[in-house]
């Protein structure tokens, strides 16, 4: 059973166990901190989520399970998006997820989130349960048309994109326009949207079909520009980003921060740090400002040279530009660390973020791991996985897989069960194969 509650001088809404009452006005009397409080809410949460991946829905219905354990009085659009958001982590069936999104409209006084609908649309569309993706949308057409956005109608054109045909993505860009966003204008803004399908699948031929096409009837800018030069960066194809970018600026387009941030990264991962470097200087001589961006990117291409050095003057010259380091920068000058082999620096860097408040991610747990398991062997893995595991984090995919495989390869199969123990108590859906463990 979950109890509504608000804390004095604050218009937030929580839900706790009711059997956790008595945890919660001990704590709440005893001390200011709310730490004990948000792991309540959290245990809750990975609570909700362990009997939604576990229901066999659609065998039998879920609604009534949900009423049973979530009362209506206590459902918050924040409880809602911590729900989907840990549903979309674990890799959970779609139609589980529009269960609950579903629960929540028929059963909340509130109003859904963007974000609520926006991780229930990625959830479906990831499953390619795009006729139900379909029917929420214009569902919400009708019943909540605010939560319809440009981002609601990319999640939805890139997973087309990806998993079905070029006509298919045409024809799904007129239906969002004739059934979806009906009576809305559409203009440069919507025809990025669709550039930007094709582009973050890095169909250039398609994308450059689509410009060609229907760039008469909109209107393009340097946004448009700078999704396709994205799109050629990713391809790989330096060369035809290259051409690309020449033929923008003979059309008359004038290269903002962004674009030479792509064409930054394009030089960096291929290799050629000189190249990038050169690309700074010219920013600087045609007025056009690094930012935080140019820096990481940079500090990722001296760490692809092995030039520790250079990473470690432009992760100086952050601060020196009147930018803070945040976990991007962090990222890039540990990962620099790591290819020079420089473990322990990496520590130390690690060591520093947490001085300085900064949270760990993903990317900053699985690169430690990686340069671990080459550079320290199973003892440091296995210190900074106790690290991992006392903070409650829970590590992506391909961590989990890396971890696993290494376990085991390593003789210490009571460590991948103790991993594959905690993501299981933390309501994770496992998707790592069976075999990791033969």
């Amino acid at each position: 059973m979950l109890l509504l509650l608000q804390m004095r001088g604050s218009s937030q809404v929580i839900q706790l166990p009711k059997t956790n009452l008595s945890l919660f006005l001990s704590v709440a009397y005893k001390s200011p901190s709310s730490s004990l409080l948000a792991s309540e809410i959290k245990t809750e949460i990975d609570r909700i989520t362990r009997i939604i991946n576990d229901h066999p829905f659609p065998d039998e219905p879920l609604q009534p399970t949900l009423l049973r354990h979530i009362p209506p009085v206590s459902l918050s659009t924040s409880f809602a998006e911590s729900v989907l958001g840990r549903l979309f982590a674990t890799h959970s069936n779609g139609l589980k997820a529009l269960e609950f999104f579903k629960y929540f409209i028929h059963n909340s006084q509130l109003s859904p989130s963007v974000d609520a609908f926006e991780k229930t649309l990625h959830i479906l569309t990831r499953m390619r349960y795009f006729d139900k993706a379909w029917e929420l949308m214009i569902e919400m057409r009708h019943t909540h048309p605010s939560l319809l956005s440009l981002k609601s109608m990319s999640i939805m054109l890139a997973k087309i994109a990806k998993f079905q045909s070029y006509e298919d993505t045409l024809e799904a860009f007129k239906r969002m326009e004739t059934e979806v966003f009906v009576g809305r204008n559409f203009c440069i803004d919507e025809f990025n949207v669709l550039l930007q399908a094709f582009c973050s699948q890095r169909e250039m031929k398609e994308a450059r079909s689509v410009f060609r096409k229907m760039h008469s009837r909109f209107s393009p800018n340097t946004k448009t520009m700078n999704i396709l030069l994205l799109g050629f960066k990713e391809s790989g194809n330096v060369t035809a980003m290259e051409l690309f970018y020449h033929e923008m600026v003979r059309r008359g387009f004038k290269p903002n921060s962004m674009t030479y941030n792509i064409r930054i990264d394009a030089y960096c991962k291929k290799g050629c740090l000189g190249d990038g470097l050169r690309l700074l200087e010219e920013m600087e001589q045609v007025h056009c400002l690094p930012t935080f961006e140019t820096f990481t990117t940079l500090i990722h291409g001296a760490g692809v040279d092995r030039n520790t050095p250079k990473a470690r003057q432009l992760f100086d010259e952050i601060r020196k530009k009147n930018l803070q380091h945040d976990i991007g920068a962090y990222n890039a000058m540990i990962s620099s660390l790591i290819r020079s082999k420089d473990i322990n620096s990496a520590i130390e860097l690690m060591d520093g973020m947490e001085r300085k408040q900064i949270e760990h991610y993903g990317v900053t747990f699985h690169t430690m791991l990686l340069g671990m398991m080459k550079l320290s062997g199973i003892e440091g893995v296995c210190e900074l996985y106790y690290k991992m595991i006392e903070r409650n984090f829970i590590p992506k995919t391909r961590t989990v897989v890396m971890l696993m495989k290494f376990f085991c390869e390593n003789q210490h199969l009571d460590l991948g069960l103790n991993l594959w123990d905690y993501l299981v108590h933390k309501g994770i859906v496992l998707v790592v194969m069976h075999w990791i463990f033969w």
